[in-house]
């Protein structure tokens, strides 16, 4: 008698790997998450700046001031209203994560269009650049 012939299982032909989906896509549910933390932030700067701008208006309104009282207030309204500018930075930056987010671009890299990595959102949600894409920046080489 002859042995039996061993065939090989049917594999099923792989299908082309799609780059945007694998353990860094981001589903419609995460990107919920990423803008509801997003518009947080915005709330939370917006009460910053709010507060900011009500302190250094509320600086030497005490009454009549010696000189180095008046040059310590405005010192002090000088370093408020760069913070002022720094949170309008920030503010900015998550306006721009938003728009993404409406325009479906959120999570993409805007130097190399791949995906940037889930982790790297969680730390930094207004990233706009990937790992190897900032890296590069800062070293000057992009």
């Amino acid at each position: 008698m002859k042995a039996p012939v061993r065939r090989p299982a049917k594999v099923p032909a792989k299908a082309p790997v799609d780059q945007k989906k694998g353990p860094d896509k981001l589903d419609k549910k995460t990107i919920a998450r990423f803008k509801k933390i997003l518009l947080k932030e915005r709330e939370q700067i917006v009460g910053e700046v709010k507060q900011i701008v009500e302190s250094s208006k509320e600086m030497g309104q005490d009454g009549i001031q010696d000189i180095g009282d008046e040059a310590a207030n405005i010192y002090n309204k000088q370093v408020l209203l760069s913070l002022n500018e720094n949170e309008r930075m920030r503010l900015q930056e998550v306006d721009e994560s938003l728009d993404r987010i409406e325009n479906g671009t959120y999570g993409v890299c805007e130097e190399c269009e791949e995906l940037i990595g889930l982790k790297r959102l969680e730390v930094r949600p207004v990233a706009k650049y990937c790992v190897p894409c900032k890296t590069k920046m800062e070293k000057g080489k992009l």
